[in-house]
């Protein structure tokens, strides 16, 4: 199977390569610098800076392109980035896709379970709609909505709406264990915001999962069926570091210093992925603490 990536460098990109690589895939990664994608992604990895590069039919698209939402503070230039990484890439590929005469039979395009926005204690299922729209949810909504498009082209659509990705190589995780490991982790605001995690292990299982799977379409909650609130992820985290986990990052010192990217962190989603498992998926890691612990010895 030919596979065209966008996003194919960041974290969930390098895993699926690998994965895919191994599987004896073709792989193309649409890059802003295609001469840095083999040493990322392996060797016999194509980058191209162009889509018109492509010549040869690509039977599956997966589209994880977008700027990091949580590395800095939402300003109005910081916002136009994320929508253009996101949408603005999306539309680019879809007009590709239009002109193209070998249509791919599946997009799996990117997403978060942000779309829900922040859910309170409610649990989220793929048949829950939005809770609050913040511009995070309104960001996912608009990637979703545009990928869908494809559709009318008679090409299968699979939304990923993708959890806090556990992984020893990067996101979120690497971000909490400085802190934590000078022993000043601990809960964010006042902690019961739910967190639905994911083992980077059985994100890139269940990408895999939906490419095979002819029937799946629509969206997928990516995250374990057991979301945690952040207050037992700072206690589970600071176990597996060997560190106390007490210090509270006060909610008002959150808002003064990230304005209303702050919703992101006090906020958060009870979701549960139904569809995955309705669809037959096994997840490997559905305790915190096993996910934490395999881990650990790369952390």
């Amino acid at each position: 199977m030919h596979i065209l990536l966008t996003g194919g460098t960041g974290l969930i990109g390098r895993q699926l390569c690998r994965h895919w690589l191994a599987q004896g895939h073709r792989l193309t990664v649409w890059s802003r610098r295609p001469e840095d994608v083999a040493k990322i992604c392996g060797a016999q990895v194509r980058g191209v800076a162009r889509l018109e590069e492509i010549a040869e039919p690509v039977d599956a698209v997966v589209n994880l392109a977008g700027a990091p939402i949580a590395d800095r503070p939402w300003s109005h230039k910081r916002k136009k980035l994320l929508w253009s990484s996101r949408i603005t890439l999306t539309e680019a590929l879809l007009a590709w896709l239009e002109r193209s005469e070998h249509k791919p039979g599946v997009l799996i395009s990117g997403s978060a379970v942000g779309w829900y926005g922040d859910g309170g204690e409610r649990e989220l299922t793929e048949d829950s709609g939005p809770v609050s729209e913040d511009f995070a949810s309104q960001l996912c909504i608009a990637w979703e909505e545009t990928a869908q498009r494809a559709e009318a082209m008679g090409i299968r659509v699979v939304l990923v709406r993708t959890g806090l990705v556990l992984s020893a190589e990067g996101g979120f995780l690497s971000r909490l264990l400085l802190p934590f490991k000078l022993g000043l982790g601990g809960r964010i605001g006042n902690g019961r915001q739910w967190m639905p995690w994911i083992h980077i292990a059985d994100q890139i299982a269940l990408i895999d999962f939906l490419l095979h799977r002819d029937e799946a379409s629509g969206p997928y909650n990516a995250c374990a069926p057991n979301p945690v609130r952040n207050r037992d992820f700072a206690k589970a985290l600071g176990h597996v570091l060997h560190r106390p986990a007490v210090v509270p990052m006060p909610e008002l010192a959150l808002k003064v210093a990230l304005g209303e990217l702050s919703l992101l962190l006090l906020g958060g989603q009870r979701a549960t992925p139904a569809r995955l498992q309705a669809a037959g998926f096994t997840f490997r890691f559905t305790d915190l603490h096993a996910a934490l612990d395999d881990l650990s010895d790369r952390l």
